[in-house]
């Protein structure tokens, strides 16, 4: 499970910013998460990494993503496969939405949105595919990559 997460978050970034590339191409575009100059201690940095993987897999792929396919097996009637692009394709403009809202939120920007997006649909993706636990480490050491490198 470690090496397939770490495999995963290695690649991660590339994978994500490429497709966003491709979505724009005449845009340029930032890989990962803007953290607005913020400086932090590396610790600070790793435990905001680790945390932001874990509890936004949580959020938004165990709850968000798993309730969404629920309704939309139970409620719509869809079959499996109907109802998890729904949930995946809403679960992930959603979470890419959330970045933007409230105290802490960033400015909205098409390149950071849509990098979002795309990220938000490899993680329900990979969460509808392979579950909770290589979603969580991927999506947490992901973050430490970005963090230490």
């Amino acid at each position: 499970m470690l090496a397939e997460s770490i495999a995963y978050a290695l690649v991660f970034g590339m994978v994500a910013g490429t497709l966003t590339a491709l979505l724009l191409p005449h845009l340029s575009f930032v890989m990962g998460p803007d953290r607005a100059g913020v400086a932090q201690s590396l610790p600070a940095q790793l435990m905001i990494s680790l945390g932001a993987g874990i509890y936004e897999e949580l959020l938004f792929r165990v709850l968000l993503v798993s309730g969404l396919a629920w309704i939309g097996l139970r409620v719509f009637g869809w079959a499996r496969t109907a109802a998890n692009v729904f949930a995946v394709v809403t679960g992930a403009l959603i979470f890419s939405l959330f970045h933007y809202i409230g105290p802490y939120g960033e400015p909205l920007r098409l390149d950071s949105f849509s990098f979002r997006m795309v990220a938000g649909l490899l993680f329900s993706g990979l969460y509808v595919t392979r579950g909770f636990g290589i979603t969580a480490w991927t999506h947490a050491l992901y973050d430490v990559f970005l963090a230490v490198g």
